[in-house]
């Protein structure tokens, strides 16, 4: 694994100021615990306003990295608070949350799940007691395997955002792109064949019940108008349903994203941004101390409108049943 910091975009302070206060005053006029259309339409009216220079640092990810860490977010530890025990402790998320909208918006359309996290559009990413060998973000003691964000459901998001609220133990999130890997034409053209399903992971015990249709088959790469992208989750991918020539493939495409895996431990304050189409990202083992000081990240989901970067089979896909909900920002 490389132990590097991926491509780094700075606010100003004056940018990181402006950002602040607009979030300040949107928590004031509307809270943040339960997401309103004010709110929204609040976040929308507000992103115009943050400065050409800070909406240029939310540009598209630009690079192979498939990522971006933007920096120049201070937080303070103790007026944050203890790390919650669960998200479900978390109570209302302040103006920290109204932060990560706002930078959400300002890259595209904020989305959620109704069955996760009781529909919020910021998580709060926390080891919780009884969850630490799931392949969820509640684990802990265990490799969070690298994936694609959401990969059993057609409208996943493009751009997922991770806000780090405490990281004492300077625990590192991995990523790495598929555009960075090397991977021969016949690996290309077989895992570019729709063979195996994705599954819901367990965070989504509906969808894991969902029997109304069989899981469609879906290709893991997909050659988009600008450059390679993939659909990977090998901890609720059922391979040994694929050719023996596909297996070979998928841990030959396996290798090399560790190869190329890069190790990012956020400070409070950074956001990374990862491009779910084109990069994967998961999490080093560690353990939790339940003492309120774990690591703590926020978030959130967006998709980009307009984006042709899948297959245009996925619109026919049932996504397990799963509806999502959209903000609506203009």
């Amino acid at each position: 694994m490389i132990e590097a910091l991926p491509f780094a975009r700075s606010l100003t302070t004056s940018g990181a100021q402006r950002l602040h206060a607009a979030a300040r005053q949107i928590y004031a006029e509307c809270g943040a615990a339960s997401p309103s259309p004010e709110l929204f339409a609040r976040v929308g009216q507000a992103v115009p306003m943050l400065g050409e220079a800070a909406l240029d640092q939310c540009r598209p990810v630009d690079t192979a990295d498939g990522l971006f860490v933007l920096t120049g977010l201070p937080i303070d530890d103790e007026a944050i608070g203890a790390t919650p025990s669960s998200w479900a402790t978390a109570g209302d998320g302040g103006v920290q949350d109204i932060v990560l909208l706002l930078l959400s918006a300002a890259m595209g359309d904020l989305i959620a799940w109704p069955g996760q996290q009781d529909g919020r559009f910021v998580h709060n990413i926390v080891p919780t007691r009884g969850h630490e060998s799931e392949q969820t973000g509640a684990s802990s003691t265990v490799l969070l395997s690298p994936h694609t964000e959401d990969a059993f459901h057609p409208g996943r998001a493009n751009l997922l955002l991770l806000g780090c609220m405490r990281n004492h133990d300077r625990i590192a999130t991995t990523a790495a792109s598929i555009r960075r890997t090397r991977l021969d034409d016949a690996d290309l053209e077989t895992l570019s064949r729709a063979e195996v399903p994705i599954l819901p992971d367990d965070s989504y015990t509906e969808a894991q019940s969902y029997a109304h249709q069989p899981p469609p088959p879906v290709p893991t790469l997909f050659h988009a108008d600008d450059g390679l992208t993939l659909r990977f989750d090998p901890a609720y991918t059922p391979l040994e349903r694929a050719t023996p020539a596909y297996q070979q493939a998928y841990r030959r495409l396996t290798a090399e994203l560790t190869r190329v895996s890069v190790s990012v431990a956020l400070s409070p304050g950074q956001v990374l941004v990862i491009d779910n189409d084109q990069a994967v990202h998961g999490r080093v083992p560690f353990r939790p101390r339940y003492d309120g000081t774990d690591r703590w990240l926020k978030r959130a989901s967006v998709r980009v409108p307009g984006r042709r970067t899948r297959p245009p089979a996925e619109a026919d896909e049932h996504g397990y049943g799963q509806a999502i909900l959209e903000a609506r920002t203009s």
